[in-house]
């Protein structure tokens, strides 16, 4: 009973880099293709999930030559998990009520909370950082229509 509780990650990562990749070409099948010179909507998807699946087998390949001894199930990371989920939450409601600005703050804030070695003033220096890089990237150079603040519901 005790290979229940061990894994191969190279395994588990080749087959979900395999997954993901059949899930882009079954998604970009009712594309049309296109030619290499006049590429179609569905060119850049089915190879992209080409590529996925060929490097998902490779990584399942080297596990397979690999030595046999297998890796014990770590603990659950449930305070990264949480944080992983929070924060594109936290993204879009803070986005839809306040704006671009609190909504990069609050995301990244929360998302580099799911470490356990952050403390809060590097959690509030990195979200600062990416909240003016986001600011003038999406706002001034893209010129993304979202508002920079905005109050109310």
């Amino acid at each position: 009973m005790d290979f229940i509780y061990r894994i191969r990650r190279d395994y588990y990562a080749g087959a979900l880099m395999v997954l993901i990749g059949a899930v882009a070409i079954n998604e970009a099948r009712g594309y049309q293709l296109g030619t290499l010179q006049k590429m179609g909507p569905g060119y850049f998807p089915i190879m992209l999930g080409s590529l996925l699946m060929l490097l998902g087998v490779l990584i399942a390949g080297t596990a397979a030559t690999g030595d046999a001894e297998a890796e014990a199930l770590p603990h659950a990371e449930w305070r990264g998990w949480a944080a992983i989920v929070a924060s594109p939450i936290l993204f879009v409601l803070f986005g839809k009520f306040f704006g671009l600005l609190p909504a990069t703050f609050a995301c990244v804030f929360v998302a580099a909370l799911g470490d356990r070695d952050t403390t809060l003033k590097g959690a509030a220096i990195l979200s600062g950082c990416v909240t003016i890089f986001g600011i003038l990237l999406f706002s001034y150079l893209l010129k993304v229509s979202m508002p920079i603040l905005k109050w109310g519901f």
